[in-house]
């Protein structure tokens, strides 16, 4: 397959010219903002079928539970199944609670641990009343991959696995540097593709979303349902959407994310955090504005408009849709009031004892900092204040008293020392 169809998104080329405004549409909304679209004819075969038919088409995605908490990276291709899904599609959220006992090897260059049983219910218990915040949760179709692979057994794993061979599964990029350092694959890791293939098979998919780092586990669903007899699915990849840091994709174990069930003054503000040059990717991956609209914004902030009129913009959207416009508005008031100086309404009470306390010590006891010698770093860089007051003394020592101690721009509280 090619690896960009040229009526990706920005092509000008026009697919087909008898196809009816509903079709159009439906391939416009796949897509916006997507990095591949294969094959792209299939797809719109299959949506000129559902639109002759009055079938809606089956649309899948699949996200293992491996840590309790949606981040905003995630609603990436949950925005987009979201979209499907208010074309009249049937979407599939799949939990893979099976799956996840093998651990996804995407992008790894080690050997994954996999879960625990209790981790991954854990886990899964609060993962779909996440994505409800996206999807519509009263024309979403929930599934559990072990409702198919548990059955399987020894046989049928056996039977499944007949079906790929070892030379194709090593051409998968991460499997194939791996085996080239040398470096350990686990036979049961071999297994993950074809069992996030088969779930292709098990609902039977006409297409399946992912990031681009899943392109290869969603191109086996399409060989086995062939293999099965069915008519394979198409695939929708989307890009991964980097953290605050800019530079990695946005994961919780490397710090740099914004989970959608923080609270609506912390999202607010990490999403103001991030470079004026990736909050335009944040626009077009986060954003559910036209698209027109978001590139006359850009043309605005590039004759001069400040870019962080736009940011707010942002802000305001994606909090609003997971906390309401009211507390939307109200983390604006709240950044805007700490930008000034001002101290926001709600901070964490921390009660401690031992006074006088060296300002390094109630620093960590008040869990503002890791550690003292990162609080001596921030007082040397000017970075702590106590009621308003920076503080440059490294020994200092505070009495027994009530303080609103501040570190960096973001970190608050509010210290009884006795």
């Amino acid at each position: 397959m090619s690896p960009r169809s040229p009526l990706a998104p920005g092509g000008t080329t026009d697919p087909a010219p008898d196809l009816s405004d509903e079709v159009r549409h439906a391939l416009a909304v796949t897509r916006r903002g997507c990095d591949e679209l294969l094959p792209e004819a299939e797809w719109v075969a299959k949506l000129a079928r559902s639109e002759a038919t009055g079938q809606p088409l089956r649309i899948k995605l699949g996200l293992d539970p491996t840590a309790p908490d949606i981040h905003l990276g995630h609603t990436v291709v949950l925005n987009k199944l979201r979209q499907l899904q208010d074309l009249g599609h049937t979407v599939i959220f799949l939990i893979g609670d099976f799956t996840s006992m093998i651990g996804d090897p995407s992008g790894r260059n080690a050997t994954r641990p996999p879960l625990t049983r209790e981790q991954i219910e854990a886990n899964a218990k609060t993962y779909y009343a996440q994505a409800s915040l996206v999807l519509d949760p009263a024309r979403t179709e929930i599934r559990y991959n072990s409702e198919w692979s548990d059955p399987l057994g020894a046989r049928g794993m056996i039977e499944l696995a007949a079906k790929y061979t070892v030379a194709r599964m090593l051409e998968r990029d991460d499997f194939t540097k791996r085996f080239k350092a040398g470096t350990p694959i686990s036979v049961h890791e071999l297994l993950y593709p074809l069992m996030q293939g088969y779930d292709s098979v098990a609902l039977r998919s006409d297409l399946e979303l992912g990031g681009t780092d899943q392109k290869f586990n969603l191109l086996v669903g399409r060989a086995l349902q062939s293999e099965y007899g069915q008519a394979p699915q198409c695939i929708l990849t989307m890009p991964l959407l980097e953290g605050l840091d800019g530079v990695e994709k946005m994961s919780k174990s490397k710090g740099n994310y914004i989970g959608i069930s923080e609270p609506a003054n912390t999202m607010f503000a990490k999403l103001l955090s991030i470079s004026d040059t990736l909050m335009w990717k944040y626009f077009t991956l986060l954003s559910f504005r036209p698209e027109a609209e978001i590139a006359r914004l850009k043309a605005d902030v590039d004759g001069g408009r400040n870019p962080k009129d736009a940011k707010v913009m942002l802000a305001l959207e994606v909090t609003e849709r997971f906390h309401g416009a009211a507390a939307a508005e109200a983390a604006l008031a709240d950044f805007e009031h700490r930008a000034r100086g001002g101290i926001p309404d709600q901070i964490p009470e921390v009660t401690l004892s031992g006074a006088p306390l060296a300002i390094g010590a109630l620093l960590k006891q008040a869990g503002l900092v890791p550690s003292t010698s990162e609080a001596l770093r921030l007082i040397e860089q000017g970075g702590v204040r106590v009621d308003g007051d920076t503080v440059s003394d490294k020994a200092l020592k505070l009495a027994p008293g009530r303080f609103v101690v501040q570190v960096g721009k973001r970190k608050f509280a509010r210290v009884t020392l006795s």
